[in-house]
């Protein structure tokens, strides 16, 4: 029984973990820093903390077999977090934050096509629910839309596509390694893609250790990079793409309170109400699950 929970829970952990790294990034702006060498500083301390997580944790070497599957979660993450910075340049917040949770059904749709089936009842009412839940939650009533470019569009759903295809590789992540030992792969393939697109001089030209970026760096790093990756790679294998989408779209609320406690930002009723919603339709799934196992027991 507590199986049957646990797994679902490291998603719905790895996913809050996930929303607070916004309101970071934020934060970093606030002093002086850029979204592109906030992520950059994510990645780098990411495969720091990867490497010394496997420095101390494991007695065996390196394994490279099964690499495959950790390139494409590695590369997907960084694309993740650079094609949502740059939706931002169109998009206000809200809708940019919108687009990328169109991940929730993109995901169940990915999983239907690999396994060939039609999502479950269940899962097609909670994604009803979290569709509905989304508009009001993320604040979007009052935004206008109409002179929203459509590269805009564009770069917020490909945001949104890369994380749901992360989501479908750690769902195939290699078996024959050790939790760190994936993590450290898919830190360094993350990595990588910033260092190729994002700012990767504030390493060495000290934005990064003298101008006091490392402190959102680290933060970002734990938050963006270790807690996400290490539980999704654990759990998501258990819970199943579609599902695992579902899940995670408590992103979007952890995300908006967050930015309430740290950066004082105002939430009306109606965020509220949605918010409430997107909940109800993330547990909606567990908590039909926990009736089929109670009902199964009684006729057991």
């Amino acid at each position: 029984m507590m199986k049957t929970y646990l797994y679902p829970l490291l998603v719905i952990i790895a996913a809050s973990s996930y929303g607070v790294v916004s309101t970071i990034i934020k934060l970093a702006m606030g002093s002086g820093f850029t979204a592109a060498e906030a992520v950059t500083s994510q990645f780098f301390f990411g495969f720091c903390i990867a490497v010394c997580l496997f420095i101390f944790t494991n007695r065996t070497k390196l394994s490279f077999k099964g690499i495959k599957p950790l390139l494409f979660a590695g590369v997907l993450t960084g694309l993740t977090n650079i094609v949502y910075g740059h939706s931002l340049n169109y998009l206000p917040a809200s809708l940019a934050v919108v687009l990328l949770f169109q991940f929730t059904w993109i995901g169940v749709v990915i999983s239907c096509i690999s396994k060939r089936k039609f999502p479950s009842r269940i899962e097609s009412i909670s994604l009803l629910i979290l569709i509905v839940g989304t508009i009001p939650a993320a604040g979007l009533i009052d935004v206008d839309i109409s002179q929203i470019p459509l590269q805009g569009w564009f770069w917020g759903l490909a945001a949104a596509l890369c994380y749901s295809l992360f989501l479908f590789a750690n769902a195939r992540a290699a078996t024959n390694m050790t939790t760190t030992n994936r993590l450290v792969f898919v830190s360094f393939f993350a990595f990588m893609m910033s260092v190729v697109f994002q700012s990767p001089e504030v390493i060495w030209n000290g934005t990064l250790f003298n101008e006091g970026l490392w402190v959102y760096g680290l933060l970002l790093g734990l938050f963006g990079m270790i807690i996400p990756v290490f539980l999704f790679t654990i759990a998501v294998p258990k819970v199943g793409l579609g599902m695992s989408s579902i899940l995670s779209s408590i992103e979007l609320p952890i995300a908006v309170m967050v930015s309430v406690i740290l950066l004082s930002e105002t939430v009306s009723t109606l965020q509220i109400v949605g918010i409430v919603i997107i909940i109800l339709g993330m547990s909606l799934p567990i908590l039909l699950n926990r009736n089929g196992l109670l009902s199964k027991k009684k006729t057991a």
